[in-house]
């Protein structure tokens, strides 16, 4: 999913949550950053609970799968940026 489309997404959600008691459950961690508490489980036990902020703090399984997770994007961002670099020196 592009970026655009993923912002559109997380304002309707925002929408339709606001002001309610909500489960959601999501592979994508910049669905749930926002989220008053994160419960990340592992092999069908809560292994760790708290903020976005307070997970990270702590170094455990969400720390490793949001430096996974961003690792992917920028090392995609990158090759985009690579790619129109390329394409621009083409058309020169």
């Amino acid at each position: 999913m592009d970026t655009e489309t993923e912002l559109l997404i997380q304002e309707a959600l925002q929408k339709v949550l606001r002001g309610r008691t909500s489960i959601i459950i999501a592979h994508r961690l910049s669905t749930i950053q926002n989220v008053d508490r994160i419960l990340v489980l592992h092999k069908g036990r809560i292994v760790e609970e708290g903020t976005h902020r307070e997970l990270l703090a702590r170094g455990g399984i969400y720390t490793k799968l949001y430096q996974l997770q961003y690792r992917d994007q920028e090392l995609d961002q990158t090759a985009a940026v690579g790619a129109d670099r390329a394409t621009d020196a083409g058309s020169e």
